[in-house]
């Protein structure tokens, strides 16, 4: 229930931020809106005011702002100078390309504003566990998060290089591992696993080294506010360029398709993130899907708003728009090809979760 929450809370904010891009930016362009949608289907509950119809529509997985004179074949009379499709070709574009990078600036905001509340989050240098890897060796032998390492095979152990170096030189032998637990000493015999040494793509980049399934704890360093801003714009960066890199390795065939994800794996995560790890984690996981977001709507695909901009493109080349028929048939084109990735990646979600209850 908390991941279906969560699920809801996050896709839920992340569309009002991409719609109200469009919407704020067609508004300063001098274009009339007559709807603004959250969700989609039947209406929960609306209001107008100036003009402009506000709804939160029952299925919470989309939502639109409908424009005068979207459609410019139309035969119903509209009002040309607040017309979306008698606007100069440059302000079609930027009330188009305003969705995705108000999803940007909501990341940008998000990291920053995490970062200066919570400080920098890095690498705890002490041996505590603070996570560990369901299905791996160490949780099988019962190790927990809060475990603080002390020796292994009775040499001292001081920090986690030490332990990362002791695993990694244990060949795979069974080690006996002491920690500290809520004030006690537990001695446990875990057997280390080869693993393949792989990149954040999953693609293999060195040579193979043993492990057991753990991860350091975290700590917080004060950056202060110019801090935050700029590494939460290093970091916004740093996810555009890793998500766009995985969509092209993804595209290319070079990441399995198996790794595309819908909604149920974001209700599985937002609600892992909620729960384990707090606002903080919630945030940030917020942050890199509404970039996740930006980037996969700047996909050439028609209905999305690459696809728009693809046909400003073409009209700009041509010098005219493409006429009703040629846009239909790319929209058909699009909404099979969106329909398809939603069901592969329904498909994907559903055999993640029969296999966790395998």
């Amino acid at each position: 229930m908390t991941g279906i929450l969560a699920a809801i809370a996050v896709l839920g904010i992340l569309i009002v931020v991409h719609e109200f891009g469009h919407f704020i930016v067609a508004k300063k362009s001098g274009v009339g809106i007559l709807k603004f949608s959250v969700g989609f289907g039947p209406t929960l509950f609306g209001r107008t005011v100036g003009g402009t119809e506000y709804v939160i529509s029952a299925i919470p997985l989309g939502g639109f702002v409908k424009m005068v004179g979207e459609d410019p074949d139309s035969e119903e009379p509209v009002d040309e100078a607040i017309s979306f499709s008698h606007q100069d070709l440059w302000k079609r574009c930027m009330i188009v390309l305003a969705g995705p990078a108000f999803n940007l600036l909501f990341a940008f905001l998000a990291f920053s504003c995490v970062y200066f509340a919570y400080g920098m989050p890095l690498a705890n240098p002490d041996a505590e566990i603070g996570h560990v890897q369901e299905g791996r060796p160490a949780a099988a032998a019962g190790f927990a998060a809060g475990d603080v390492i002390t020796s292994v095979d009775g040499a001292p152990i001081a920090s986690w290089v030490e332990l990362s170096e002791a695993i990694r030189a244990s060949d795979g032998r069974e080690l006996a591992i002491t920690a500290t637990r809520d004030g006690a000493s537990v001695t446990l015999r875990v057997t280390p696993e080869e693993r393949d040494q792989k990149n954040l793509f999953g693609e293999v980049v060195g040579a193979k080294y043993y492990a057991i399934g753990v991860g350091p704890g975290t700590i917080h360093e004060d950056i202060g506010l110019v801090g935050s801003v700029g590494t939460g714009f290093e970091r916004t960066l740093w996810w555009i360029s890793t998500i766009s890199t995985s969509v092209y390795k993804l595209v290319r065939g070079e990441i399995p398709a198996a790794e595309i994800g819908g909604p149920i794996l974001i209700a599985q995560t937002a609600g892992s993130q909620a729960e384990q790890g707090g606002l903080e984690s919630l945030v940030q996981f917020m942050a890199v899907i509404s970039i996740n977001l930006g980037i996969l709507n700047l996909l050439p695909i028609p209905i999305l708003d690459g696809g728009h901009l693809l046909f400003f493109l073409i009209e700009a080349v041509m010098r005219r728009p493409l006429d009703m028929r040629q846009r239909e048939v790319a929209q058909q084109v699009g909404l099979v090809i969106l329909i398809a990735l939603m069901a592969f990646a329904f498909y994907n979600d559903i055999g993640r979760v029969l296999g966790s209850w395998g």
